[in-house]
C-alpha cells in the first residue's frame, strides 16, 4: 500500500489537504497531513526559534511513524513552500521514500534558502535586505498571511471557490520568518529518489514551458530529462487541493504508479525548437558585432531604417549559443536587410523572471546605440519582440518615442504570469497601450498558443480594443509558439511575410 505524506505550503496547515486526503484514503491509500510547527500550532511555544529545520523535523517524524517493515511505500508530496522540508526530509531518509511529488512548486537547491522561491518579488527583496542587516536576529519573527485579496501575490487562485477561500484566509497562520531564510541543506542522498511534477497551468507554468527551457541547455534542469522524472499537469491555480481535490488526487495516486509524461533529452531525436533551421531562405548579409549588439546591413546607400529584434525568455545565462545567433532572430534580421533595412540583434540579461528591469535597461541601451550608428535612420525605428520579451512592449507602449515607428510582437507574453510575483510592476503591457497613441502594433497572434500565454494576449487585445489602440493581427491558426523553426508551413511563411511588410510600411512611410 502506498501511504501519502502531504506536505503544505506558507501560511496553510493540515487542513488544505482534506478533501484530497479523503479521496485519496477512498481509494486505500494511507494518508498523513503533516501539520507544520508553527506560532500556535504544535511545538510552537513562545520564545521557540522555529526555522527550517524545525520543520524538517516534523516531516521526519511523520516518516518515522510510518512501518518500515510492513512494505508500504512512502509519497512525500511538497506544496509550494513544503517542498523545502520535504526534501530536506527525504535527503535523511532516502531509502524509505519511494516518490517526490514536487506540487506547483520549484526545485530547491543545495544551501538555498526557500525565500528565493518566494513569488512576490518585490517581497522578497525586503526580506533579503533584513536578512542581511540583522544577521540572525533578522531571521526572528513571522511573516503575517495575507488578506483574502492578497494571497494572488503568492499564486493563482483560479478555481478556489468562495468558500475555500474564506476558509483559507480564517485559519492561515503567520510563517516563521526562519524557515524562508534558513538555507535548506542536503547531502545528494536525495538525488536518487524518483520525482513526480505536478504543474498547475493557471498559476502560469506547464509542461511544454518546461520543455523549453530545458532545451535552452539550464544545467540547473538538465535532470529533469532523468526518466525517473515524470510530468502531470491541472489546469487550475495554485492550490489545487482546494480547486480541485478529486483530480489531485487521481494524479496523485498515478504519480505513485510511476505514470505521467517524461521529457526527451535534449538533442535525443533532433535539436531543440529554437535551434532548428528559420522556415525561410534568407540571403547570406555582412554583420557587425559590437558588445551585445548585431548590426545586418543592407546593400542600400544612406542612413537606413532599423529593425530591432528583442528576443523572449528567460534564457538561462550559460545558453549557448546566445539568442542573438539563434536562427529565428538571425533569420529576421537577415530578412529586414534583404528588404532594404538594417536588421539587429542583441542579447539582453532576461535571465530569470526577476531581471526584467535589467533586461529593459539593455534594450534600451542596444537601440540608442543603433540609433547613433550613422548608417541608421535614427527617426525611423521598429521594434519587434518575442515571447518572454512581451513584457518589455509596457516602456515603449506607455511613451512611444516619435522616432518609434512601429512596435511588433510575435507570440508574446503580454502580462506576468501569476507565479512570476510581478505584482505592481510596470511591466504590463495591458495597462501601458491606454498610452501608445496612434504606434502602429503588429501582433502575429499562434492559434495553438500555450494556454497560458494566449490568456496575456486576449487580455491586451481587450485592453487595446477599448482604447482604440491601432493593432493589426496577423493570425497563424496552426502555428505554435515558436513557430518559424517548428512550423515551416505555406500559411507559417505568409505570416511571417504579412508581418515584416506591415513592419516595414510603417518604417518607411
Amino acid at each position: 500500500m502506498t501511504v501519502f505524506i502531504l506536505v503544505p505550503g506558507v501560511f496553510t496547515g493540515a487542513h488544505v489537504w482534506e478533501d484530497t486526503a479523503a479521496r485519496l484514503a477512498a481509494a486505500g491509500a494511507g494518508v498523513h497531513a503533516v501539520a507544520l510547527t508553527g506560532p500556535g500550532g504544535p511545538g510552537g511555544a513562545a520564545g521557540t526559534a522555529i526555522d527550517l529545520e524545525t520543520h524538517i523535523a516534523d516531516v521526519l517524524a511523520v516518516i518515522d511513524s510510518v512501518g518500515a517493515a510492513d512494505g508500504r511505500e512512502i509519497v512525500l508530496v511538497g506544496h509550494d513552500y513544503g517542498i523545502h522540508p520535504a526534501l530536506g526530509a527525504a535527503d535523511r531518509r532516502a531509502e524509505r521514500i519511494a516518490r517526490i511529488v514536487h506540487l506547483d512548486s520549484g526545485m530547491p537547491r543545495d544551501g538555498v534558502p526557500a525565500l528565493a522561491a518566494v513569488p512576490d518579488q518585490s517581497l522578497r527583496k525586503r526580506l533579503a535586505e533584513r536578512a542581511g542587516a540583522g544577521g540572525a536576529e533578522g531571521a526572528a519573527g513571522e511573516l503575517p498571511p495575507p488578506a483574502r485579496d492578497e494571497w494572488q501575490r503568492w499564486g493563482s487562485t483560479a478555481g478556489v471557490p468562495d468558500a475555500a477561500l474564506d476558509r483559507l484566509t480564517a485559519l492561515a497562520a503567520p510563517q516563521p520568518l526562519g524557515t524562508l531564510l534558513q538555507p535548506l541543506r542536503l547531502t545528494g542522498a536525495v538525488a536518487a529518489v524518483p520525482v513526480t511534477g505536478v504543474l498547475c497551468t493557471g498559476n502560469g507554468t506547464s509542461i511544454e514551458m518546461v520543455r523549453m527551457r530545458v532545451g535552452f541547455g539550464d544545467p540547473a534542469l538538465q535532470a529533469l530529462v532523468d526518466p525517473r522524472v515524470t510530468f502531470f499537469e491541472l489546469p487550475t491555480g495554485h492550490w489545487p487541493m482546494l480547486s480541485c481535490p478529486a483530480e489531485l488526487a487521481d494524479v496523485l495516486l498515478r504519480a505513485a504508479a510511476g505514470e505521467g509524461h517524461r521529457l526527451e533529452p535534449v538533442g535525443a531525436a533532433e535539436p531543440p525548437a529554437h535551434l532548428r533551421p528559420f522556415l525561410l531562405d534568407v540571403p547570406e548579409l555582412p554583420r557587425e558585432r559590437t558588445g551585445n549588439v548585431d548590426l545586418y546591413l543592407p546593400g542600400a546607400e544612406g542612413p537606413r531604417p532599423a529593425v530591432v529584434f528583442v528576443h523572449g525568455g528567460p534564457v538561462p545565462a550559460g545558453a549557448r549559443p546566445t539568442p542573438r545567433d539563434w536562427p529565428t532572430l538571425r533569420g529576421y534580421a537577415r530578412y529586414a536587410a534583404g528588404q532594404g533595412v538594417v536588421g539587429v540583434t542583441l542579447d539582453h540579461r532576461l535571465h530569470d523572471v526577476a531581471d526584467y528591469e535589467r533586461a529593459a535597461a539593455d534594450v534600451a541601451a542596444a537601440v540608442e546605440l543603433v540609433r547613433a550608428d550613422p548608417r541608421v535612420d535614427a527617426d525611423r525605428i521598429a521594434l519587434w519582440f518575442f515571447s518572454g520579451g512581451g513584457p518589455i512592449t509596457a516602456d515603449w507602449l506607455g511613451a512611444p518615442p516619435a522616432w518609434l515607428r512601429c512596435l511588433a510582437a510575435s507570440y508574446p507574453i503580454l502580462a506576468p504570469l501569476p507565479n512570476w510575483g510581478m505584482s505592481g510592476s510596470r511591466f504590463r503591457p495591458a495597462e501601458a497601450v491606454a498610452d501608445a497613441g496612434a504606434l502602429p502594433v503588429v501582433l502575429t497572434r499562434v492559434g495553438l498558443e500555450l494556454p497560458e500565454i494566449a490568456a496575456t494576449v486576449e487580455e491586451f487585445l481587450a485592453a487595446a480594443g477599448s482604447c482604440g489602440a491601432n493593432v493589426e493581427v496577423v493570425d497563424v491558426p496552426h502555428g505554435r509558439h515558436g513557430f518559424e523553426t517548428l512550423d515551416p508551413t505555406d500559411e507559417s511563411r505568409e505570416a511571417v511575410h504579412r508581418a515584416m511588410r506591415s513592419v516595414l510600411t510603417h518604417l518607411t512611410a
